[in-house]
């Protein structure tokens, strides 16, 4: 067995090692990633062929946190690891857009990365090894890659760069992003942010791409001593150069005379360029058309590349005709949907969002069981993106890892503008109904609107944009594009999302898939990016400047207390008896839950006197009886001798047939007690031994003469 193991040191002198030869010896590529006791073991297959007609990368990368990494049991009922959870689809995607540029591009055979959590003390985060793991396992395989990659976190907390800190260092953090880069390229970049500016970002990215640069060192170290500096020869294009000569030659002017002709409208662009696809079929031989069918859209499509890129480049015209600063048109309107606790529309040229606010309780919060987390959380953003949002025939078949990722940014762009200790569940919906450019922006700018118009108190208003680049010449000749189309996001070099308030940003996704793009270009993408958020955060505060003054009439009120600890099971009651009575009584919603030496109770109703009625239920048996005190009882039960009356919520006392009056009582018959009855009692005694109460009416009643109780 030839096992070999390479170090990684980290600044603060943790270590990461690498080691291959010992496991998973029938993958094409296999290592083991250690950080701590933190283990990914990576593998990776792939085929020897392609399957005919595939013109793109088939890459699948797969993330699984197994719980017995970390000596849990997965929750349900069948206690075994089920679908990827939404974090680990995220960490997918990750470590998936930073890998696929580096294939070569006429490598299609099918080819797959599996990323296994494998143990786990809890201490340091196995999401940022997981990129270094994916590409380190490429890196011993014979599978062609124009690697190695690494993924690493980068946290600033208080004030200071930390590269992959641990889960309890970026509790502190305000800073919080994971970067994917070669040994001389950033490749991927996302975050959150608690507001900062563009300077600290790519400080940030500085920091992130020296470490990567280490790692990707250490890899090249890894293959060479395993002998895979040599990939495995593939032939997976067929080509035919005189096609291609002859439709560059045949369409690419049209093409040109298209892309430059400025048309706002994007189904008729892409008819147009359809008609000049399909004039030069039409002029070919049905059987050759037929035979090369495949390969003619291939090239037609790199004419179609080019031309646009041309026109950007070389005349400054953009598809539809703006400046590579201009903002498309942009309207807005909130209190859509009456039924809804908070609604917007949020309109971006041709990118439209229906968004939805909905106020929740405690009872409302997302329980979530991940392999390494375990907890709740109570702000939610969902996404979704219907086939017909850009004129597709076709069924909708759920929540796909698209949706996931770009909700996920949307939320991480809002989520720090709650504000802290909100009494409510917040769920955040976005439906896309219209998309020609970044709908996950629009999400966050109709968040922000829906949220105002729902009364929650965000600390500031969220604006986001899709910025582009094209370059060429290592970035000598570029333009950067602000509110890219879905066609410039695909023509494009870089592309990349950025969301903040009007101090700072919130939140960034970048992918950046040419060599040599330098810090200067990144700057000044970012610089013109924050001058379109300005605009858009302009437009959006002409329709709502802030939030409303209250929430809906049909929103749930909450109101929170705060109980002493010991207090908590006097409010429950055995079996919950006493907290299901109060709500049965009142109609509100009571929660309880301790936290630190307290009990928090969240009341909720749709009506004030509910939650009053509550608090006053609550306040009543948190209070302690005072001797001398009077109360309004409830009489319980009644008894030959006297009645049992509730005189504080949770605390009853009898009312002996003595105390009643001040006249000798000889039955309870006589009394006119029943239960049900409110009463009015005063406490005269608490015995010390047994704690039980003397209560009496009669003491509350005007005394009467002498001679008329002889």
């Amino acid at each position: 067995m030839n096992v070999v193991t390479k170090t990684i040191t980290l600044g603060d002198g943790r270590e990461i090692t690498i080691e291959t030869g010992k496991l998973a010896k029938q993958a094409d590529g296999s290592v083991m990633v250690r950080m701590g006791n933190t283990m990914l073991l990576a593998t990776v297959c792939s085929a020897k062929d392609a399957v005919p007609g595939t013109d793109f990368m088939p890459l699948s990368v797969e993330y699984k946190e197994k719980y017995a990494a970390f000596g849990r049991f997965p929750g349900g009922f069948l206690k075994r690891e089920g679908r990827a959870s939404d974090y680990e689809i995220l960490i997918c995607r990750i470590v998936d857009r930073a890998l696929r540029p580096l294939f070569p591009d006429d490598y299609h055979a099918e080819t797959f990365v599996t990323i296994n959590l494998v143990s786990s003390d809890g201490i340091d985060m196995p999401d940022a090894l997981a990129g270094l793991a994916a590409s380190a396992a490429l890196a011993v395989s014979d599978v062609p890659f124009n690697g190695p990659i690494s993924e690493v976190r980068v946290a600033r907390i208080n004030g200071e760069f930390v590269v992959n800190p641990t889960f309890a260092q970026l509790e502190t953090a305000d800073m919080d992003i994971m970067v994917a880069a070669t040994l001389d390229n950033i490749m991927m970049v996302e975050g959150e942010m608690k507001e900062v500016s563009e300077e600290d970002l790519l400080a940030a990215m500085k920091v992130a791409h020296e470490a990567i640069k280490d790692h990707c060192k250490v890899q090249i170290e890894l293959m060479e001593a395993v002998g895979k500096t040599k990939k495995r020869e593939y032939c997976h294009e067929e080509n035919d150069e005189d096609l291609k000569k002859d439709i560059w030659a045949k369409t690419y002017d049209k093409v040109y005379e298209v892309a430059k002709s400025c048309n706002p409208n994007k189904h008729e662009r892409i008819e147009n360029f359809e008609a000049i696809k399909a004039e030069y079929i039409a002029a070919l031989d049905p059987e050759e058309a037929a035979e090369k069918k495949a390969l003619i859209g291939k090239y037609y499509h790199d004419v179609e590349k080019e031309a646009m890129r041309r026109s950007i480049l070389d005349e400054g015209k953009r598809l539809d005709g703006r400046k590579t600063t201009e903002i498309r048109p942009i309207w807005s309107e909130v209190d859509y949907l009456p039924g809804a606790h908070g609604s917007a529309v949020f309109t971006r040229g041709e990118t439209q969002s229906l968004t939805t606010v909905t106020l929740g309780t405690k009872m409302d919060e997302k329980i979530v069981d991940d392999a390494l987390f375990k907890g709740k959380e109570r702000f939610l953003l969902h996404y979704n993106f219907p086939p017909f949002s850009t004129g597709e025939a076709r069924a909708s078949r759920g929540v796909g890892r698209r949706e996931v990722g770009h909700g996920n940014l949307a939320l991480r762009a809002l989520k720090n503008m709650i504000p802290d200790n909100y009494p409510y569940v917040v769920r955040v919906v976005s439906d896309i109904l219209e998309s020609n450019g970044s709908s996950s922006m629009a999400t966050v700018c109709a968040g922000t609107l829906a949220l105002m118009d729902a009364g929650v108190e965000i600390k500031k208003p969220v604006s986001g944009i899709a910025m582009g680049l094209i370059s060429e010449n290592k970035g000598t000749n570029f333009a950067v594009l602000s509110d890219i189309l879905g066609d410039e996001d695909h023509l494009g070099d870089m592309d990349f999302k950025v969301t903040g308030t009007k101090d700072g940003i919130t939140a960034t996704q970048m992918d950046i898939k040419v060599d040599g793009l330098s810090y200067e270009i990144l700057e000044t993408a970012l610089r013109q990016a924050k001058e379109g958020r300005m605009h858009i955060l302009g437009k959006i505060q002409e329709t709502l400047v802030e939030p409303r003054a209250d929430l809906k009439p049909h929103a749930p009120r909450i109101v929170v207390m705060f109980i002493p600890k010991e207090m908590i099971g006097a409010v429950i009651g055995p079996g919950g008896k006493i907290i299901q009575n109060m709500q049965a009584e009142t109609g509100a919603v009571i929660t309880i839950e301790e936290i630190g030496d307290q009990g928090r109770v969240e009341i909720a109703a749709n009506n004030k006197a509910a939650i009053d009625a509550a608090v006053a239920k609550i306040r009543g048996i948190v209070a302690i009886p005072e001797v001398g005190d009077t109360y309004m009882s409830k009489v319980k039960s009644v008894m030959p001798y006297g009645a049992f009356v509730e005189f504080m919520p949770g605390k009853e006392g009898l009312l002996h047939i003595s105390e009643i009056d001040w006249k000798r009582i000889e039955t309870m018959d006589q009394a006119g007690i029943k239960e049900g009855d409110s009463i009015e009692v005063k406490l005269l005694d608490i015995d010390q031994k047994t704690g039980k109460f003397k209560l009496s009416r009669k003491a509350l009643l005007p005394r009467p003469p002498k001679e008329e109780n002889k």
